[in-house]
C-alpha cells in the first residue's frame, strides 16, 4: 500500500511506531486463530459481510438514520449509501484526503486531513454548506448536541459551532489528537502519540483529566457508562470508567486494531483483516474474518455493524448469508 505523508498527521504516525493507516494485506489467514468465549468460531457460518462499492481508500463512517456515509480518503469524496440495500445514494466532493465524517442530527461534517479544515455537506442531498478552519490534519470528530469538536495535529481539539461553523476555541490535549467521543457531558479525545486520552468540560473545554492507555490509541467509543480505546500500537482496546477515568481493564484483540463501536450491547472492534466482538466484560465472542480487506472505521446502523474496508474500496454490512 503506498504511504501517503500529509504533514504531521503522518509525522505522528513515525512518533507512534504504528501508521495511521491499515496495514498492507499480505494474504493468507486472519492473524487470530482463537475461539471466542464457549468455543464460539471464528467466522461464525450464518454470518458475513456484504460488500458495497463506495470511493477509494475509505476511513471513518457514520451513520444518519438512514444512510451510512464514508470518508474516501484515497479521492477527496464522501460516499452516501442506503443502509437498507447498500445502494449508492449519492457521492460528493471534499477536500484532500478526507478521513473522518460525523453526523450533527441534519447535516454531515467532513475532516479533511490534508486542508486542515471541515467541510458541511447537507445530509439530505449532498450540497456544500461551508468549509472551515479545523487546525492541522483534522481528524475523527463528534458532536456533543450543539458543536463538533475536531481533534488534530496541533496537540488539540477545535471546537465548532455546529449551526454556523464559528469556531468557540480550540484546547490542548494530549501529543497527536486524533479522535473523540462525546459521553453526554464532556469530550473524550485520544492522544495517539503519548499512549493517553484527554477528557475535556464540553460547556468550556476545561481539561478533566489525562489518563494512559495503550499504545497509539486511535478510536474511541461510549458505551453509556465507559469509554472504550482501541490501542492500535499494542493489539488491545482499554476501559475506562466515563465518571472517573479508572481503568476498567485492557484486553487483548487481534493485530491491527482501528476503530472502535458500541452496540447498545456489545463492543466492536473494527482492524487488520477482521472486525471483532466483545462482551463489556472484555471477552471475545467471535472474530470475523475479512482476510483480504483491512477494515477502519465501524458504526451500527439499525440492527447491522458496518465497517469501511479500507483496501477494497467498500463499505461492508455484517448480516445473514
Amino acid at each position: 500500500m503506498k504511504r501517503v505523508i500529509i504533514g504531521m498527521c503522518f509525522v505522528l504516525a513515525m512518533v507512534m511506531g504504528a501508521s495511521l493507516m491499515p496495514a498492507q494485506v499480505r494474504g493468507g489467514v486472519a492473524p487470530w486463530q482463537q475461539a471466542g468465549e464457549s468455543g464460539a468460531p471464528v467466522n461464525p457460518p450464518r454470518f458475513r459481510f456484504h460488500w458495497y462499492a463506495v470511493g477509494q481508500n475509505p476511513l471513518g463512517m457514520c451513520f444518519d438514520g438512514a444512510n451510512i456515509w464514508t470518508a474516501n480518503f484515497g479521492d477527496g469524496t464522501v460516499t452516501k449509501l442506503r443502509t437498507s440495500d447498500g445502494k449508492q445514494v449519492g457521492s460528493f466532493k471534499a477536500g484532500a484526503s478526507p478521513a473522518g465524517v460525523t453526523f450533527d442530527g441534519t447535516n454531515i461534517w467532513v475532516s479533511n486531513s490534508a486542508d486542515g479544515n471541515v467541510t458541511k455537506l447537507r445530509a439530505s442531498d449532498g450540497e456544500k454548506l461551508g468549509t472551515f478552519n479545523a487546525g492541522p490534519a483534522p481528524w475523527w470528530s463528534a458532536f456533543d448536541g450543539a458543536n463538533i469538536w475536531v481533534p488534530n495535529g496541533s496537540n488539540a481539539v477545535t471546537k465548532l459551532r455546529a449551526r454556523d461553523g464559528r469556531n468557540l476555541g480550540t484546547f490542548k490535549t494530549g501529543y497527536g489528537a486524533i479522535a473523540a467521543v462525546f459521553d453526554s457531558r464532556d469530550i473524550w479525545v485520544t492522544n495517539g502519540g503519548d499512549a493517553t486520552v484527554t477528557k475535556l468540560r464540553a460547556s468550556d473545554g476545561k481539561t478533566l483529566g489525562t489518563f494512559p492507555v495503550g499504545r497509539a490509541p486511535i478510536g474511541i467509543a461510549f458505551d453509556g457508562t465507559s469509554i472504550w480505546i482501541a490501542n492500535r500500537g499494542d493489539n488491545t482496546v482499554t476501559k475506562l470508567q466515563a465518571k472517573s477515568g479508572k481503568n476498567l481493564g485492557t484486553f487483548s484483540v487481534p493485530a491491527g486494531v482501528y476503530g472502535v463501536a458500541f452496540d447498545g450491547t456489545n463492543i466492536w472492534t473494527a482492524g487488520d483483516q477482521g472486525v471483532t466482538e466483545l462482551r463489556d466484560n472484555g471477552k471475545i465472542i467471535h472474530f470475523y474474518s475479512t482476510p483480504t480487506t483491512n477494515t477502519s472505521g465501524v458504526v451500527l446502523a439499525g440492527t447491522n455493524v458496518w465497517v469501511t474496508g479500507y483496501n477494497n474500496n467498500a463499505a461492508g454490512k455484517l448480516g445473514n448469508l
